[in-house]
């Protein structure tokens, strides 16, 4: 069985509806729980990585998340991840992040400064705002559902490897199998031929 389905056959991806609702319910809750949810969103990173971004690792003028790969074995191994430039914006008024980056004592600070039990616990309530519940409701679920909406979307799938950080592209391949818009249209034109 396909790894976007868990053990009981549910969805462990948030569609872009879901993904949609999730992030108008975060922008309802703090401003620091916000830009923590649509850095996961956008960005398809772990939680992991996310709660390890520091103000040096934010590139205002490119655009880009410089994530720290921590599932690799070795440290220093970095991926760079566009997002938008309204999160850009948003990460500067929330976080400062030009004038820390100016700062060397402040650089390195990371964004969030709490824990991963309680940064899950942000997204769970999130997700639950936003009426999302099952395998999906989870940071693990956002990582996924960029994946997915990148390949829908038309983005390469070399780009979308390199986003994620998987070293091989048939990791990557795994999350071509969602089903999309597109192929529930294709289906549709055969269900109107019964």
């Amino acid at each position: 069985m396909s790894t976007l389905y868990d053990h009981e056959g549910h969805r462990k991806y948030l569609t872009v509806a879901e993904r949609t609702a999730f992030l108008n319910a975060a922008r309802h809750m703090p401003q620091e729980v916000y830009t923590l949810c649509a850095v996961l969103a956008y960005s398809g990173a772990r939680l992991s990585e996310v709660l390890a971004l520091t103000p040096e690792r934010i590139d205002t003028n490119a655009r880009l998340v410089i994530i720290e790969c921590l599932k690799k074995r070795q440290q220093g191994v970095f991926r760079a991840v566009p997002i938008p430039p309204d999160l850009i914006m948003g990460l500067e008024r929330v976080h400062g992040v030009a004038a820390a980056r100016q700062n060397p004592s402040h650089a390195r600070d990371r964004l969030w400064s709490c824990c991963r039990t309680t940064a899950w616990n942000h997204v769970k309530v999130c997700m639950g705002k936003a009426g999302i519940s099952g395998s999906q409701a989870s940071p693990k679920g956002l990582r996924h559902a960029f994946a997915v909406a990148s390949l829908q979307s038309g983005v390469p799938i070399n780009f979308v490897r390199k986003w994620l950080g998987h070293s091989r592209l048939s990791t990557t391949e795994i999350y071509a199998d969602a089903i999309g818009e597109e192929e529930q249209n294709i289906a549709s034109r055969l269900w109107g031929t019964f």
